[in-house]
Parts: structure tokens; C-alpha cells; sequence
């Protein structure tokens, strides 16, 4: 039977997933908004839609991968899940503040673990399963980066020969189309990060048995994440659509054509990846298609040393809460 406290957690859960929608908005949209395919509103309910369809489409492997596989369940218990939610949202929205496209999967990851080590030390880490998080941190915008220099470059050599105004007006219908495939690609990846650690609470709280995503946990969570991205995180959209490099309709097609196919590729996999890392990394390999000096290093730099930051961060940050409200904690 689920308690008034299992429920808050639950609640403190979708809340975190919300922040994730609504702090990894930009990701969705920012493409689609600075080359103009739609207007911001529009494209955050376009967004929003695949993020929610994605329930219906892919199984639960990230949430597998999250719930149970980087952390030893037996030394969790319903105060380590409640801290490490609090600290990942702590840093979801210092990063929101700060305009600054970290990633909410890396914080959640990094909030987990700093508040099961916090209890029961580091033996609680099971670092097996902490091998492709964090080869994946690096790969993932690499994969993004590489996919999203190649299919621009394809598409510059098959279009060179035609007029830029048609390739426009063709680009901005299929624009949408690859939005669609991002919000997808998003939508799996993300809320599936949520559904494992709820589970994982359901399983510590004995309300479960074995490892099992519940039906009604899966659709609670992409209904949250998709409200976050409802409501948009204009800082961020700001910048990934400007800041990072300029973009035309084909430029937005090729980024988010790379980073949707990198997203389900490691979500079919059950590879927990960063839709932040990812999204980034293709705009990058899309804007070197110019000249090297396209892409704002800069601003680039200023994002990866973000990323670094994350998750040891958020683990500092679940770790003092653990530490701050464990005396409130009953033995």
C-alpha cells in the first residue's frame, strides 16, 4: 500500500521530471525556433506531443538501466531516493538560472548516488554499471557531432545545385518531421530516467516484489515530462538556438535528424545518455560544416565544463541534504 510518504516522493519524482521537460525544452525546440519553422509556442506543443506519444513507442531499458543498475537497491531506502531527487533539482534549477543546458539525467544520476553514498558509503556504487554512463558522456555528443556533420555534408553536395529559397521552403516541412524524431528520441530517454527511480522506490518500499515498471508509472511520467516541455526553458532555447552557431532550416533538420537517431539508437540499447550531450554535439558538427569558426567555441566551452561539473555536483549537493535531514530521519 502506497503511503502519504511514498506519494510525496512520487509527487517530488514528477516534479523533477517536469524540471526535466521544461530545462531540456531547448533541446526539443531550439532548432526549430531560431530558424523560424515555427514560433516558440507552437513548437513547444509540437515538442510536447512526440514527448508524450514516445510512452506508446519504446520499451523501459533506460529505466532498468537507472533504477536498478547503479545502484545496489538494498542499501537505498525512501530517504536516499527523496534526497537525491531534491539535489537534482536543486541543480536543474541553479543551471535553469544561469542559462545553462546541463544535463537533468546526469544531475538525477549524480543526486542518486551522492545520496546512497552518503548512507551507506561508497559500497553502495555499483560501478559496473556506471562504465557506460560515463563512456557514453563522452561518446553521445561525438555521435551527435559526427552524425550531424555527415548528413549536412550529404545534403550539401545533393542540393548544391539548387536555389536556396527552395531549399528553404523545402527544409521547413521537413523540419518538423525531424523535431518529431528528437521529441521522441527525448521523451524515451528522459522520462524513462524518472520511471526507474520511482520503481526503484516502489521495489524498496516493498510495494513491489521484483523490478517491474508499472503501466501507470510510465504514462505519469511522460505526461510530466511533456507538461515541462509545455511550459518551455526560454533561457536555455536562447542558448542552443544563437548562441552555439547560426542556423538554416537544413542546418536545424541535419541537428536534430542526428541527435533524435542518437537518442533511440542508445534508449533501444538501454543506455542511459544525456539528450543535452547530444543535441549540442550535433549542432557543433553541423555548424563545422562552414568553417570551424562557425561554432562559438567559446560558449561551447563554457557548456562542457557544465556538463563535468554535473554530476559530481548534484552527488555533493544530495549528500549535504542527506546529511542535513538524516537526524530527522527515523532509525
Amino acid at each position: 500500500m502506497l503511503t502519504p510518504f511514498v506519494l510525496l516522493i512520487i509527487l517530488i519524482a514528477l516534479v523533477f521530471d517536469f524540471l526535466n521537460g521544461f530545462h531540456d525544452a531547448a533541446n526539443s525546440i531550439a532548432t526549430i525556433v531560431s530558424t523560424r519553422v515555427l514560433t516558440p509556442r507552437k513548437a513547444v506543443i509540437w515538442a510536447a506531443f512526440f514527448n508524450l506519444v514516445a510512452a506508446f513507442v519504446f520499451g523501459v531499458s533506460v529505466a532498468t538501466t537507472l533504477g536498478k543498475g547503479l545502484i545496489k537497491l538494498e542499501s537505498v531506502n525512501e530517504y536516499v531516493i527523496l534526497c537525491g531527487l531534491l539535489g537534482a533539482i536543486f541543480w536543474d534549477i541553479i543551471t535553469w538560472y544561469f542559462g545553462l543546458p546541463t544535463s537533468s539525467s546526469h544531475a538525477l544520476m549524480g543526486g542518486y548516488a551522492g545520496a546512497a553514498i552518503a548512507k551507506a558509503g561508497f559500497g553502495s556504487i555499483l560501478y559496473g554499471g556506471w562504465t557506460n554512463t560515463l563512456i557514453f558522456m563522452v561518446v553521445a555528443p561525438i555521435m551527435g557531432m559526427v552524425i550531424g556533420f555527415t548528413i549536412k555534408v550529404t545534403l550539401m553536395w545533393m542540393f548544391h545545385h539548387r536555389s536556396s529559397s527552395k531549399i528553404n521552403h523545402a527544409f521547413r516541412r521537413l523540419q518538423l518531421l525531424s523535431a518529431a524524431v528528437y521529441s521522441l528520441g527525448h521523451g524515451t530517454n528522459d522520462a524513462q530516467k524518472t520511471m526507474g527511480v520511482i520503481t526503484g522506490l516502489l521495489v524498496t518500499a516493498g510495494i513491489l516484489k521484483t523490478f517491474a515498471v508499472p503501466f501507470e508509472v510510465i504514462i505519469l511520467c511522460h505526461i510530466a515530462i511533456a507538461l515541462g516541455t509545455l511550459f518551455g526553458g526560454w533561457r536555455i532555447v536562447k542558448t542552443m538556438g544563437q548562441k552555439v552557431t547560426k542556423l538554416k532550416t537544413s542546418d536545424g533538420f541535419s541537428a536534430e535528424t542526428a541527435g533524435g537517431f542518437t537518442l533511440l539508437i542508445t534508449a533501444m540499447s538501454g543506455i542511459a545518455v544525456s539528450t543535452t550531450h547530444t543535441i549540442t554535439g550535433a549542432i557543433m558538427g553541423v555548424g563545422a560544416t562552414k568553417r570551424l569558426s562557425a561554432v562559438r567555441w567559446g560558449v561551447a566551452k563554457r557548456i562542457v565544463m557544465a556538463w563535468l561539473l554535473t554530476i559530481p555536483l548534484s552527488a555533493i549537493a544530495s549528500a549535504l541534504i542527506y546529511w542535513l535531514l538524516s537526524p530527522f530521519f527515523p532509525l
